[in-house]
């Protein structure tokens, strides 16, 4: 896969995240907390429903940075190169994810250190 099909796959992937923001969003809005209303544990559903909403919407803003950066490194000729040891990225590890910023050896040696 070349550079121009990354990054056609990268603007769908950033249109998908895009298209089911608001939707998300509104998952994560406040919860009613009124008695009257919902009984307790409709409130407990409510939120747990809400930090569930929350926390989707914590990783799609992450993985729009990361498909924002991958863009930039399309745009400066730099995609697809790790960032540790300046090697080409295998294509395969690139289609599986075109986010990655490390090939395979210097992400397992990251991992080793955690």
């Amino acid at each position: 896969m070349d550079n121009g099909e990354m990054k056609q796959k990268l603007l769908q992937l950033r249109e998908q995240l895009q298209s089911t923001a608001a939707t998300r969003d509104g998952s994560a809005q406040v919860v009613e907390l009124d008695q009257s209303k919902v009984g307790r544990l409709s409130r407990m559903d409510a939120l747990q429903a809400q930090e569930m909403a929350k926390a989707s919407v914590a990783r799609s803003q992450r993985a729009l940075i990361q498909i924002r950066a991958a863009l930039e490194r399309i745009e400066n000729n730099e995609f697809g190169i790790c960032q540790h040891c300046d090697q080409a990225i295998a294509p395969l590890r690139l289609q599986v994810d075109p986010t990655v910023l490390l090939c395979i050896n210097c992400a397992s040696a990251e991992e080793d250190k955690s």
